[in-house]
């Protein structure tokens, strides 16, 4: 049996941060809830992911674009390190599908 840990995304791009083995994403995703007064309020969450694959790399450097709608999608991967004496914990959303369903400036 497999076991995992998946996320998916659909979100505009915000920031892309090309490093030499990796490219990070924050990437908007916006959610609707109801706020004090009964009315709709838009509730945005950013999320930062890891793009490791050449491939992907290259697509995103060649094509996207901050506001892009794009929709992402991988896997989770926790992981710790100690800074100071103290134990900081993280989850990585390390990217495995990646596409753009909307240039900036399109309607989603």
């Amino acid at each position: 049996m497999i076991n995992f840990a998946k996320f998916e995304i659909i979100g505009r791009i915000g920031e892309i941060d090309a490093r030499p083995k990796v490219t990070l994403l924050s990437v908007c995703a916006n959610y609707r809830r109801k706020g004090d007064d009964d009315e709709w309020q838009e509730d945005s969450h950013w999320n930062r992911v890891s793009v490791f694959s050449e491939g992907q790399r290259k697509h995103i450097a060649d094509r996207a674009q901050v506001g892009d709608l794009v929709r992402i999608a991988g896997r989770l991967k926790d992981s710790s390190y100690e800074r100071d004496g103290v134990t900081h914990y993280t989850t990585d959303r390390i990217v495995e599908e990646f596409g753009i369903l909307a240039a900036k400036g399109m309607p989603s």
